[in-house]
């Protein structure tokens, strides 16, 4: 069976997140697991702490069984690397057995800034989520695009037959959500920014005082 790892801050996890989540649960016939990155090297201080991204995380997922929430990153010392933990994850289910790292367009576009992102292709196959019209995964840097070429699978069949190294665009429609926007949005006291995330992750972040301004 297929393995499908989704990382990422989610500060805080969005209706996009859940989104992205749930066509490739539904695509491929499996959960997903989301994983909240304890300390992301892309970027600075999280608005909100490892542990209170993965209470949301619990929150927004809760009842729904395509979709899982693991704190692997949030015990492990140090950066929270996508490639330490696919390292990891291949040591777990062995040298045969699928696995898929899922992630927006954006993150896939920014590869080339990752730490031995070479490597990836070898470790696990990628999932991008991609809009089903739109250039999000046109003209892709240079070296992206070489190492990616010949990669690309037609459907979700191609990625099941191999343990990794195909590349899989997910189609399907995006949702505006942005976590940046939404923190700049609780900051100001902004209405409707509860329509961006599941009611139970608005109800933590009001009882928390989460991404207020001091």
């Amino acid at each position: 069976m297929l393995t499908i790892w989704y990382g990422g801050t989610f500060d805080p996890v969005h209706n996009g997140h859940l989104a992205i989540a749930r066509a490739a649960a539904d695509a491929f016939g499996v959960p997903v697991t989301l994983a909240p990155a304890a300390d992301p090297p892309h970027r600075g201080a999280t608005g909100a702490d490892a542990q209170e991204r993965a209470r949301m995380l619990d929150l927004a997922t809760a009842g729904d069984r395509r979709l899982r929430v693991d704190r692997r990153e949030l015990e492990r010392a140090g950066p929270s690397w996508t490639v330490d933990t696919l390292r990891g994850l291949r040591a777990e289910l062995g040298p045969g057995a699928p696995l898929a790292l899922l992630m927006g367009a954006d993150s896939f576009r920014s590869l080339p800034t990752w730490k031995d992102w070479r490597e990836l292709p070898g470790l696990a196959h990628l999932i991008v989520a991609a809009r089903h019209a739109g250039g999000d995964l046109d003209e892709l840097p240079a070296e992206l695009d070489e190492a990616v070429a010949g990669r690309w699978s037609t459907g979700p069949a191609g990625l099941l037959a191999l343990p990794a190294g195909r590349v899989y665009a997910l189609r399907q429609p995006l949702q505006p959500e942005s976590a940046t926007a939404l923190r700049r949005a609780i900051a100001a006291s902004e209405p409707g920014w509860r329509d961006g995330v599941a009611p139970a992750v608005a109800a933590w972040i009001d009882a928390r005082g989460l991404y207020r301004d001091p």
